[in-house]
């Protein structure tokens, strides 16, 4: 089961009357981080022997300074020397093996606890609605599932194998040092609770300085995105000089904010060794009055000042510690903020699978807002199975949005979408992709093979299946035309392959997946003349036998629609078939006018 099972509401999704301190929040976000931690508890077990292991050994050659100096140093004892090698050699002995361990296991541990949260992530991510990716920049979202968690994964494996091993040995020799002498142990730790003050202080700079320093590599992640994916326009219009200054100023920014993180944490050691010289020098001054006094052998003092000299290496590595929670708290919160997004369109608890549908299709009085303004308003349509949809009118009608909510991309904020009588809300996530195909704009393909890609959306068919899928496409040809046939890895987004033959491609994924619902969003609008008579030919054999909803600016490609819908400003205008809406002398004449009146009659 999945970590994500045990997650805790987020603070930041609490009731508004739940308030937290930054102290309380960030306390918060850490114990959540550490609940994906449950299903290896054996392996943190482990390591939590092993790490008693260490600071077992740490403390032993503490507590070994005292006999050393008064039974061999002091009066001579030539029978204990010949141990002394021994001793050494065995605690060190023991010590290494425990090191591994607690190393080994703790930071699988962590590899595995942050492998979880970044699955979680991504799957969390995929599940989100379509309105969450219209908000969200991509490269945002990339930047926090790699460059938040990276932070997450470096802090927690630091935080595990210091935090715990550290604090096992501070524990330790905290205990020898009052077990010697309780006194010079009250003078000693007197400095402690004042490093804490600067340590804290310096820890909350850190966490806000990391978290605006992972919002703008964020920023930087999602430039790089933008500007690689639309690199044509950018060298098109020689744009080259403006990216770059543009990167540049955001690279900056991400620098200062990394700079104040390494000024604080670089400023955590010094603070904590000066306020760390005050107790020294106070035990080494009543410490000398106490040996001559008698009341301390020469002994005793060397091993309380070995114990805590040794003490105060792990408060400043506990110190750093906590530098590295304040890190990736900071981080943790910004992957936080997305695994609290509930997605906006979810499945049914009892969500139903009616197998494949007939294709009728009902809108009722369905009105969509991706905002404030309504997009499409009160619109109300009938969709007898097997026929073909056109749907027109000027951009921004909201022609796409019939074709989001079919799809379920969104849903409506009044009225119902219905297929075959059942309300599509209440279709499981599965039944409805498995009976709905879109051909879409702007083609999507994957860096792999063609083979591959054909097969997207029914991963079980046969290569057979494949191939006749492609010859329906109208591209079986140049596709053995490719250096390896359907083997061929066409590349990111398909770049080695022109527009028509990526459309094409598309054409025949939705051919394979054979679902009795089509949606065809202005799929020849970017194709030459010659594609797109090919891909229109492809387009009839895909369209045979299925409900299709067609979207288009160009109306040469909806004339052998069995309706025509004409949409303005989210309202269903007019709606017939093309000779009816060419006599009606409405919105669509108007259309039709303005794209065909330097055209010849007989190509319209």
């Amino acid at each position: 089961m999945s970590p994500a099972g045990c997650r805790p509401p987020s603070w930041r999704t609490a009731s508004p009357r739940v308030r937290m301190t930054p102290d309380t929040a960030a306390r918060y976000v850490y114990q959540r981080l550490l609940g994906y931690s449950r299903p290896y508890w054996g392996r943190l077990m482990i390591a939590v022997v092993a790490s008693i292991v260490v600071a077992a050994s740490d403390v032993s050659v503490a507590r070994l300074v005292q006999p050393l100096v008064d039974k061999v140093i002091v009066s001579g004892n030539r029978t204990w020397m010949t141990f002394v090698p021994v001793v050494i050699l065995a605690i060190s002995a023991v010590k290494s093996v425990g090191r591994y361990l607690q190393e080994y296991y703790i930071k699988t541990a962590g590899q595995l606890v942050v492998q979880d949260v970044r699955n979680h992530f991504y799957r969390h991510s995929l599940a989100l609605s379509m309105g969450y990716y219209s908000r969200s920049a991509s490269g945002g979202l990339m930047s926090r599932i790699l460059n938040d968690v990276n932070v997450m994964q470096r802090s927690t494996a630091d935080v595990l194998v210091d935090g715990v091993r550290e604090s096992f040995t501070l524990i330790g020799l905290v205990g020898l040092t009052f077990y010697t002498d309780w006194r010079l142990a009250v003078v000693a730790f007197m400095v402690l609770p004042v490093s804490l003050v600067p340590a804290t202080a310096i820890g909350r700079k850190i966490k806000a300085n990391t978290r605006r320093g992972q919002h703008a590599l964020g920023d930087l992640t999602a430039r790089l995105q933008e500007t690689y994916s639309g690199i044509k326009v950018v060298k098109s219009f020689g744009r080259e000089p403006f990216e770059t200054a543009r990167f540049e100023d955001e690279n900056l920014g991400y620098y200062r904010f990394m700079r104040k993180v390494i000024k604080y944490d670089a400023a955590t050691k010094p603070v904590v060794e000066m306020l760390g010289a005050f107790g020294i020098a106070g035990v080494a001054w009543y410490g000398l009055h106490r040996v001559f006094s008698g009341a301390l052998t020469q002994g005793e003092l060397f091993s309380f000042i070995a114990a805590m000299g040794m003490m105060y290496s792990p408060f400043k590595r506990l110190t750093r510690v906590n530098n590295q929670v304040q890190k990736s708290i900071g981080a943790a919160e910004r992957v936080f903020e997305v695994l609290d997004v509930v997605p906006e369109v979810r499945e049914a608890a009892d969500a139903v699978d009616p197998g494949a549908v007939r294709g009728a299709v009902i809108f009722d009085h369905v009105t969509f807002a991706y905002e404030e303004k309504p997009v499409l308003r009160d619109f109300s349509l009938t969709v007898s199975p097997g026929e073909v949809i056109a749907v027109v009118g000027p951009s921004g009608a909201g022609k796409s949005t019939v074709l989001g909510l079919l799809s379920r991309f969104y849903d409506p904020q009044a009225g119902t979408i219905t297929i075959d009588g059942i309300d599509i809300r209440r279709f499981s996530f599965a039944a409805l992709s498995r009976n709905i195909a879109m051909v879409d704009q702007e083609v999507v393909l994957f860096h792999d093979t063609v083979m591959n890609n054909i097969r997207y959306g029914r991963p079980e068919a046969a290569d057979e299946e494949v191939h006749r899928a492609a010859v329906q496409a109208y591209a079986d040809d140049y596709i053995h035309r490719l250096p390896r046939g359907y083997d061929t890895v066409i590349g990111d987004r398909g770049v080695r392959l022109s527009g028509g033959q990526r459309q094409r491609l598309c054409i025949a994924r939705a051919i394979l997946h054979d679902a009795p619902i089509l949606l065809l969003d202005e799929a020849t609008s970017a194709l030459d003349t010659e594609s797109e008579a090919i891909v229109q030919q492809a387009l009839a054999n895909l369209m045979r036998g299925r409900t299709t909803f067609l979207v288009a600016h160009r109306l040469s490609t909806v004339r052998h629609a069995h309706r025509i819908l004409v949409l303005d400003d989210g309202r269903l205008v007019e709606a017939g078939t093309r000779d009816e809406l060419l006599a009606g002398g409405g919105l669509y004449r108007r259309l039709h006018d303005l794209q065909f009146e330097n055209d010849d009659p007989a190509a319209q």
